[in-house]
């Protein structure tokens, strides 16, 4: 059992972390800039250090100062969360090579998945579809125009490290080829430190859906259903929900049992998430998050199942807590993302937050670290609440999410409070008839 655990990150995730601490009787240390010495996770916390100023590089990435945190409070165990350094390989070593458990997947695992080529060839070794595409990376004009032409255009060029949307360019004709690699190879080389770039057949109305796994180190995987992430602005993901309006029962399970057998193969160890696009009733593998999801939430909502908490016991070796036919999806769940935000502009709008009321009632969780006079600094990602609501039903979870909406009130900078409400007047959306491309379409149209 850990006596203490380091939350090696901020904001409504390293609250998420401390309050599954605190349940299970885990002392909780906290680590912050000092943009975030008032954050409520520090509040919180039983302990806390900070690690440097503002930007990222100098404390929430400096893995230096969070491993001498760790040794100087005596935190047996450090939870990265996700972002920053939850998918960072080299960073598991070292906090294993300090006899401290990293609470993730191995750090082999995590390099492998990370690798966006390797992954997709791991992928196919254990029986999971993948996007038809390149073997491995795009050695040249030549070697990429070969490729796209045997499997027609449009494609897609993805950076092999890369992740948000970056180094990802749509390439609709040879003639525009040339230049989408120079340009997703400039922003990989930038954004990864890795040019290599690989391409797949860009499917035209997919939907994004991912299926939650849990794995323990006595061989027990099982899967917690999907959620369908679809509704994406610029790749990032604005609204999630759980379980898909376009699976059914039959579909579901098939999909779980593909994931649970291919993860019992490669061994792995942790919660993850395996992302596919589905388009014309076939799953392609896109990547695997080998962490804690923002949206992992709605998957609680619909199980029951405490995730983070899930996390925490296999890192201290315990078996599951439940068996795949314990598994029950029972009603609806979405999650709104709340950024701090310019709902028309989408430009960031850090600030002082001077009101702030949170909805409440059956089926409503609000994840967020925000109170009355707390500032929202300019150095980090403008995700600053995450409204949860469940029903018995879609629709009557599409009736409190509107109720909750207008109910919760944040005061002093804008936010995109107005987009989800506006999304709630779409029939496209009402019905559960959207796709990847139909959120940026709507923005758009309406702008």
């Amino acid at each position: 059992m850990f006596e203490k655990v380091l939350i090696a990150n901020r904001g409504e995730v390293a609250l998420r972390i401390l309050r599954a601490c605190r349940e299970m009787g885990i002392s909780t240390v906290a680590v912050h800039s000092t943009a975030d010495a008032n954050a409520m996770h520090v509040r919180l916390a039983d302990e806390s250090v900070c690690i440097g100023p503002p930007p990222p590089g100098d404390s929430y990435l400096n893995i230096p100062s969070i491993i001498a945190a760790a040794e100087i409070t005596g935190a047996d165990a450090i939870h990265p969360g996700y972002g920053f350094l939850s998918e960072n390989a080299r960073f598991a070593e070292i906090v294993e090579a300090h006899d401290i458990v990293f609470i993730g997947p191995r750090p082999a695992q995590i390099r492998l998945m990370g690798d966006k080529i390797e992954a997709k060839a791991a992928a196919r070794r254990v029986g999971i579809p993948v996007v038809p595409g390149s073997d491995g990376g795009i050695t040249s004009d030549d070697d990429a125009r070969r490729i796209a032409e045997a499997m027609g255009y449009p494609v897609l060029i993805k950076a092999s490290a890369g992740g948000g949307g970056r180094g990802m360019k749509v390439v609709r004709s040879s003639a525009e080829l040339p230049q989408a690699l120079s340009q997703a190879r400039s922003e990989a080389r930038n954004a990864f430190g890795n040019d290599a770039v690989y391409i797949e057949k860009y499917l035209t109305r997919p939907r994004h859906i991912e299926v939650q796994v849990m794995a323990d180190s006595h061989g027990n995987v099982v899967h917690l259903g999907e959620r369908d992430c679809s509704l994406q602005r610029r790749h990032q993901k604005v609204l999630e929900e759980a379980p898909s309006p376009a699976l059914n029962a039959m579909q579901r399970q098939q999909i779980g049992k593909t994931v649970t057998d291919a993860l019992k193969e490669l061994g792995y160890l942790g919660a993850g998430t395996i992302e596919f696009l589905y388009e014309d009733g076939k799953f392609y593998f896109i990547e695997m998050n080998t962490r804690l999801q923002v949206e992992h939430p709605v998957t609680e909502a619909v199980t029951g199942i405490d995730i983070v908490r899930e996390q925490i016991r296999i890192a201290q070796g315990a078996p599951l807590s439940f068996k795949q036919e314990e598994v029950r999806i029972e009603g609806h769940a979405i999650e709104c993302r709340i950024n701090a935000e310019n709902p028309v502009s989408f430009a960031p709008s850090p600030g002082k937050v001077v009101e702030y009321h949170a909805p409440g009632g059956l089926g409503i969780r609000v994840d967020s670290a925000l109170y009355a006079g707390c500032v929202v600094p300019p150095y980090y990602d403008s995700l600053i609440a995450k409204l949860i609501v469940t029903g018995q039903t879609r629709n009557e979870c599409l009736m409190r999410l509107k109720r909750a909406l207008g109910e919760y009130a944040i005061g002093g900078i804008e936010t995109n409070i107005p987009l989800h409400l506006a999304l709630l007047q779409q029939p496209d959306f009402v019905n559960g008839a959207y796709d990847i491309h139909w959120l940026e379409e709507f923005i758009a149209n309406k702008g």
